[in-house]
């Protein structure tokens, strides 16, 4: 009998296991795969909901937990949870040792289990890479994924030539699009009543969804520039808000006791949760007037949704986006001004509907086919553009 191939999947946040959901339904019911499934960083935290538990009422059987983070909003907590995480992961992955390792995106947490896989000889396959978020460390945590990943799954044309690029071999380089709209073709969506009912919070008038995160590089302050979105909040009083709670970046802490107290005074109008779980989530985003943050969820998945995104500020700076995506500075006026955008659809043209450059949601069956194509070479070699493509003279 043919041994089962032995696919190990890491998740450290609610988002990336909202993105990976359908991967993970089509591993489990592969009969030529059998999934291992990793949780970490903030699906076992009660501050960010623990979020683990949701993966367990999906059906998922979690094998290993891994604590990594630390009590702290500070680069050096984050630096720490890095090294906690590698400890754990070694283990974890000396127990399970898996044929392979998917990992989704950019997350420091990530990183510490892809730095731990390559050491141990474990291939990587890389989802999202090749992108740009300049205004976050998270840009510079997704290329160095990339250097230690030996497949990767690109959401787009143009990060695949990126990764490329950066020195992996083009036959090791496919564009499978984003794996999160998956859930536009597979998922069962909750209706606006049915919504209202789950979280005991009454949608009865236009909504917007608002998700704001720490940016980890430049001069941009969380408490400033979230306190500039509230602000220009008050100014659409006419709509309801569900505020959802920001990543365990390092300043994220500090935003979540305005987040409260702003939901707090506003009781009959705002609702704020840690985590919406992804089938709310979705739902959520399928009824509502506008997203706003800075989330990359704005950028890549709500445009399919025929939603418009407000991206504030430098966080997601360099990323593909589609017209409804539209950007602003992090100041009250200028927020303002893009809700009113947003709310009005003056950004589109009559009857126009939005094209999403992230696929069509069928990404999770290419992926599965680069895992059961995966012939492992350890000692891979670096594709150099340059004496590859170039006449040099």
């Amino acid at each position: 009998m043919t041994r089962k191939q032995k696919v190990a999947v890491f998740t450290g946040t609610r988002a990336e296991y909202g993105l990976l959901f359908w991967l993970l339904k089509d591993i489990q019911n592969d009969p030529e795969l059998s999934l291992q499934l990793l949780v970490s960083g903030m699906h076992l935290s009660p501050e960010f909901g623990e979020t683990y538990r949701q993966i367990e009422q999906d059906g998922f059987k979690i094998d290993e937990k891994i604590e990594i983070l630390l009590s702290s909003d500070s680069a050096v907590g984050t630096a720490k949870s890095m090294g906690l995480g590698i400890l754990g992961f070694s283990d974890a992955l000396a127990r399970l040792n898996p044929d392979v390792l998917v990992i989704l995106g950019d997350r420091f947490e990530a990183l510490a289990a892809a730095q731990t896989a390559m050491i141990l000889r474990i291939p990587v396959l890389h989802l999202h890479g090749g992108e740009i978020t300049e205004g976050a460390y998270d840009d510079a945590l997704r290329h160095a994924i990339t250097k230690l990943s030996y497949l990767h799954g690109t959401s787009t044309e143009e990060y695949r030539q990126r990764v490329i690029q950066l020195g992996e071999a083009p036959d090791r380089v496919f564009n499978v699009g984003a794996i999160g709209l998956d859930h536009l073709n597979r998922a069962e969506f909750l209706s606006v009543q049915e919504l209202s009912k789950s979280l005991a919070f009454n949608l009865d008038k236009p909504y917007i969804i608002v998700t704001y995160h720490p940016v980890t590089l430049g001069n941009e302050k969380a408490e400033e520039s979230f306190n500039a979105l509230l602000d220009a909040l008050d100014e659409y009083s006419e709509c309801k808000v569900i505020l959802t709670y920001p990543n365990a970046d390092d300043g994220g802490r500090r935003i979540i006791p305005l987040l409260e107290a702003y939901a707090a005074k506003n009781t009959e109008r705002v609702y704020a949760i840690p985590s919406l779980g992804q089938k709310r989530y979705l739902s959520a985003v399928k009824h509502a007037s506008a997203v706003i943050g800075n989330s990359s969820s704005g950028i890549i998945e709500v445009p399919s949704f025929d939603v418009p995104t407000v991206n504030i500020g430098s966080r997601q700076k360099g990323r593909l986006a589609a017209k409804s995506v539209i950007h602003a500075e992090p100041n009250k006026e200028a927020i303002i001004s893009a809700i009113g955008t947003a709310l009005n659809r003056s950004y589109k043209a009559k009857e126009e509907k939005v094209s999403n450059p992230y696929g069509a949601g069928d990404s999770s069956s290419k992926v599965i086919e680069m895992i059961k194509g995966l012939r492992f070479v350890p000692c891979k070699k670096f594709y150099d553009i340059s004496f590859a493509n170039v006449d040099v003279k």
